[in-house]
């Protein structure tokens, strides 16, 4: 299998080497066995102590700016925004 991955990354290697590497990727499969072994329990309180959510502002809704004030000095009066172009 090594070899034929190593031949799609079109890499070369001597058959030590080879080897080698076949033990460095069963290393890292065995590891990565091991991690899917852990218990990971989601805790909000515990994963986001440095999240405060309880001193944030109120929503309140305001009242939008008027279009037409908003585009009284555009150059397009199509309801939008002309901008300089800055990339050719």
């Amino acid at each position: 299998m090594v070899k034929y991955l190593a031949e799609l990354g079109k890499l070369e290697f001597s058959d030590d080497e080879l080897a080698k590497k076949a033990n460095e990727m069963t290393d890292i499969i065995n590891l990565m066995d091991t991690v899917k072994e852990i218990d990971i329990q989601y805790d909000a309180y515990k994963d986001n102590h440095n999240v405060y959510l309880n001193n944030l502002r109120e929503d309140k809704a305001k009242e939008s700016l008027d279009t037409k004030k908003v585009l009284q000095n555009a150059v397009n009066s199509n309801n939008c925004f002309v901008v300089p172009k800055v990339v050719e």
